[in-house]
């Protein structure tokens, strides 16, 4: 047993010796080699202190220097968040020292710079991490995408009432006059944290693609208005998300500090000196305070236009074309959700988000309902996903499209009876296919999204090789490409009628 155990420990001592080791701000970390085809992945690395005691609700600071190598060989925590359901395991598991990127590259050592890929996760910002495996989604694992050729960086970054809770005190001790946005903060010092590193680990830091689903995109799009990301990155994705999901604005920071009052009281927080008691509390005590991760109600944590991270309403930069001048691919899943109470419910629900224009609504989904498209289900499906995720990033392609180049699309392969419901496409992009991961078809069509996706890392456009040719958008043809149980499919003016009456609908100054 002795010459096993020394045997055992002579391997290990070996396999560390081979390991990856990178010098980077801070100091240096051990990664592991891939077990096929070379490259490496280093998982856990700090790219900020850790938001803890007085550094709660702060912005981030730089890492403190360590001595000796710092294991790189598994995933960081996960940020504090409450349990959802569909967030459960990652939720046990969360902490407030949650501050980690992981990285992942095609070859090692790296024999040139490679474009870099920068994802941020999902979650309603209130959930989820960089390891993803949480209800529909696969794992974040970016192997197979960095096997195209590129390096891949996934992030936590802070959610709920630690990411994004403002309060009049908050904002009084900002040097910026600004509070709740540290979420945001986080994904900002997470790519200066990239320009400043990956270079080491073969990324090319001029070459970023920022890209990410359902809040993550929402972020993203919040950081293509932010001038704390100027010349961070060079190329977007938006997956099933935009600046204004659901037709919604992003609130202003006053309206955020009343809901942080609100939240102070609930916690027992004396009056007009809450941050002390409110910093000495337990996460988990904080976490009791959260309002439901449902719905969108006056005490959600959000983003806000705090006149620092975000100085204008973000929908209006772009309508006025003045977000980030950099190429995006933009689009949603086919039935991403359905608005539930069969047609008497479909019909208050319209009648609730349209108020006048609620006969114009009526008619068309009425319509919708005699002769559908099968992927976009029924009308209550086809309402759900408009009003939620697809008709926003119609707007928003038409506007980003007058002056950059923006690329549209829809995925609706899937299986029913669920269709291409909300995350459903992210086993395709990460290649990680959960239960249909045995169909030649799926694996086919998650190799040319994977292909799309690289190809626009690298250059902007997702076209090359043998790629059906996925066309520009504008807002005459509306181009845009359906991910179809066929494969690739290109068509025109998704769902137009029903998207201009949402644009109609948007409620921002004429």
């Amino acid at each position: 047993m002795r010459l096993l155990a020394l045997a055992f420990c002579a391997v290990m001592l070996c396999a560390a010796d081979s390991d990856p080791v990178v010098t980077v701000n801070g100091g240096q970390v051990r990664g592991r080699l891939l077990p096929q085809e070379g490259g490496a992945v280093f998982k856990g690395i700090p790219f900020a202190q850790p938001p803890v005691g007085d550094l709660r609700w702060r912005e981030p600071l730089p890492v403190k220097p360590w001595t000796g190598v710092k294991d790189a060989g598994d995933y960081g925590a996960p940020c504090a968040q409450i349990a959802a359901g569909w967030n459960d395991k990652v939720a046990a598991k969360g902490s407030e020292d949650c501050l980690f990127l992981n990285i992942w590259t095609s070859d090692w050592p790296a024999n040139s710079r490679k474009p870099v890929m920068f994802w941020i996760h999902g979650g309603g910002n209130m959930g989820g991490s960089a390891m993803g495996a949480a209800g529909i989604e696969p794992p974040f694992d970016g192997e197979r995408l960095a096997r195209h050729g590129i390096v891949v960086v996934t992030i936590n970054y802070r959610l709920g009432l630690f990411g994004f809770m403002a309060h009049p005190e908050l904002t009084a001790e900002s040097p910026h006059h600004a509070s709740g946005n540290y979420g945001l903060l986080d994904q900002v010092a997470a790519l200066k944290w990239v320009n400043a590193n990956i270079a080491r680990f073969g990324g090319d830091p001029g070459n970023v693609t920022v890209f990410g689903q359902s809040a993550g995109a929402h972020d993203t799009g919040l950081l293509m208005t932010s001038p704390l990301a100027k010349g961070l990155f060079q190329h977007a994705i938006e997956e099933s998300g935009t600046v204004m999901i659901s037709g919604k604005m992003t609130p202003p920071l006053s309206q955020l500090e009343q809901a942080g009052v609100r939240i102070a009281e609930s916690l027992k927080a004396p009056p007009n000196s809450s941050l002390k008691y409110l910093r000495a509390l337990s996460a988990a005590d904080v976490l009791r305070a959260s309002p439901p991760y449902s719905g969108r109600g006056p005490l959600r944590p959000e983003p806000n236009v705090d006149s620092y991270t975000l100085p204008k309403p973000p929908a209006e930069v772009f309508r006025a074309g003045e977000a980030a001048p950099v190429p995006l691919i933009i689009g949603n899943n086919g039935r991403e959700r359905s608005t539930p109470g069969g047609p008497e419910g479909l019909k208050k629900a319209i009648e609730e988000y349209y108020g006048s224009l609620a006969s114009e609504a009526v008619k068309l989904y009425t319509a919708a309902q005699s002769a559908p498209y099968p992927p976009h289900g029924d009308a209550n499906a086809q309402f759900g996903t408009d009003i939620q995720f697809r008709c926003s990033a119609e707007v928003i392609a038409n506007w980003h499209s007058v002056k950059h180049a923006t690329y549209e699309y829809e995925f609706t392969r899937a299986y029913e009876p669920r269709g291409a419901v909300h995350s459903w496409e992210l086993q395709y992009v990460f290649g990680n296919l959960l239960q249909q991961a045995g169909n030649p078809l799926d694996r086919k069509l998650s190799d040319q999204m994977q292909e799309y996706w690289t190809n626009f890392a690298k250059t902007g456009n997702p076209n090359g090789g043998s790629l059906i040719a996925w066309p520009k958008h504008d807002s005459k043809s509306e181009a845009y490409l359906e991910f179809a149980a066929d494969g690739p499919v290109v068509k025109e003016a998704l769902r137009r009628p029903y998207c201009e009456l949402f644009a109609r609908n948007v409620p921002l100054p004429k």
